[in-house]
């Protein structure tokens, strides 16, 4: 039990070069499976024990923090942990049947190696407790997501991830600057360390500078609006799979350092006080719901849509954390948890259209209503969920934004409208999918087709189900949240 939280790193490490000595796709799929779900009943394990405040401390090699590297869990790193791993877990299930239509067989034990390192990479950024560390893994989990989006059958999968290479690699060296500064200022990497040392020297513009740049650099990772261009084209042309895994796990994991890094090292005061971080993140991002709503309307092929509302979404999460109060960190905390669910479901309902119609533009989308209901029904309820309707987990984490928003005023109120628009122009994007496949005859060649086999519907469904189930019974989801919010802001 001691040695989990090393185990949750080890276990994908070892198995992805083992996928790749595995000819056949089905050992290297039910091994890379069987990776997940440990990796799941760890991440429940943490989870459990952090929910009474625990914080679970590992020393790497017996080297005592700071002098070794440490991973470190407590109730928001333990909450992320679980979103990731129950993810991988749906997905990895999703993918055997998935990609044996889109990627060629002879690349399999190829691909769950590198879905086994993208896994690794983002499990470690979420549990490692040293700066640089977390620098390491963001790189395992970028370089493999680079391969990962390259399986896509169109030529065009090698341009996105061509353009997601130099924007990833252009945030991680704003990061590495970043870090090596903090660095030269403390002379220590530990993240509670550099807690403890950082406010000695902040009134410098070393300090300034490394700021700046670790908040550029995850802004690029977490794809925040203007610096999103990487993504539309990421999750459009990945194979279906990876477009789910990395829209449900990857930005949010992104977003988590984001947080660990503002609130956690720098701290509250000199990053709200002394730097004009608000200001900046509540303008982006109201421009982020916008533009990326309206973007998402204009799409033919859905996988784009898609990706244009996860920029939208990204939004709502960023205000939730700049509004710096309880309530808000912790809408943005359960907007993280929620949209992974909920964006996770919409990407494997439109793999599952991919599967039986050979692509997913609007026009694959007609008639589906009467020949895929179970897919189009898991689709319309992660829609709902997108658009914040009640019962949904979508409408918990609005709810609570708004909620945040009325405590400040005119900013305030400017923030409830924009929440208020931008699930409006959610409504318009997804009711033209609905639309399509309720209000038109399918073609002859759909009705042969039919419904998605139920490899592929049992994953889609689980997430869908759990988008209903977190919007109905709220507390496991919203205490977590809550708990990590007062953590970060120095409550207990």
């Amino acid at each position: 039990m001691s040695h989990l939280p090393a185990l949750q790193i080890v276990l994908p490490l070892l198995a992805a070069p083992i996928c790749l000595l595995l000819r056949k796709s089905s050992l290297a799929w039910l091994l890379a499976l069987g990776v997940a779900l440990c990796g799941l009943a760890i991440s429940i394990v943490l989870f459990h024990r952090t929910l009474n405040g625990e914080i679970i401390s590992y020393a790497m090699g017996g080297w005592e923090p700071p002098w070794g590297i440490e991973y470190r869990v407590d109730r928001l790193s333990a909450f992320v942990l679980l979103i990731v791993s129950a993810i991988a877990a749906v997905t990895f299930a999703f993918a055997n049947r998935s990609i044996a239509r889109e990627i060629p067989l002879q690349k399999h034990s190829l691909f769950y190696t590198a879905l086994l390192l993208c896994l690794a990479g983002l499990l470690g950024i979420t549990i490692t407790g040293d700066a640089f560390n977390l620098f390491v893994f963001l790189e395992i989990s970028s370089l493999s997501s680079y391969v990962l989006i390259s399986f896509g059958r169109e030529r065009r999968a090698l341009t996105a991830a061509f353009q997601y290479l130099i924007m990833g690699t252009i945030g991680a060296t704003m990061i590495l600057i970043g870090t090596g500064f903090i660095y030269m200022m403390t002379g220590t990497l530990n993240m509670a360390d550099l807690a403890l040392r950082l406010p000695g020297v902040m009134d410098t513009n070393t300090v300034r500078a490394a700021f700046a740049f670790l908040i550029v650099g995850f802004s690029i990772k977490l794809a925040l609006f203007p610096l999103h261009v990487w993504l539309p084209n990421s999750y459009a042309y990945a194979p279906s799979v990876v477009s789910a895994f990395l829209a449900a796990t990857a930005t949010k994991v992104a977003i988590y350092s984001l947080i660990r890094f503002i609130f956690t090292i720098f701290g509250v005061d000199f990053a709200f006080g002394e730097m004009p971080l608000q200001v900046i993140l509540i303008l982006l991002s109201i421009i982020a719901v916008f533009v990326g709503s309206l973007s998402a309307i204009f799409q033919l092929n859905i996988k784009h849509m898609l990706a244009y509302s996860s920029v939208a979404q990204i939004g709502y999460i960023i205000i939730g954390i700049a509004l710096v109060s309880a309530v808000g960190l912790s809408a943005g905390i359960l907007h993280l948890f929620n949209h992974a669910l909920i964006k996770g479901c919409l990407f494997l309902a439109v793999g599952c259209v991919f599967y039986q119609q050979g692509d997913a533009t609007i026009d694959n989308f007609k008639g589906l209503g009467k020949t895929m209901p179970w897919t189009m029904a898991a689709f319309v309820i992660g829609g709902l969920g997108i658009i914040g309707m009640p019962l949904t987990a979508g409408f918990v984490s609005k709810w609570y934004l708004v909620l945040a928003a009325l405590e400040h005023g005119v900013v305030g109120m400017i923030i409830i409208i924009s929440v208020l628009l931008g699930s409006l122009l959610a409504v318009a994007y997804i009711w033209r999918i609905v639309e399509a496949a309720y209000f038109n005859q399918p073609e002859a060649a759909a009705i042969e087709r039919g419904e998605a086999p139920l490899a592929l519907l049992i994953p889609t469904w689980i997430l869908a189900l759990a988008t209903i189930y977190f919007g109905i019974f709220t507390q496991l989801s919203v205490d977590a949240a809550m708990q990590a919010a007062q953590s970060l802001l120095g409550g207990k």
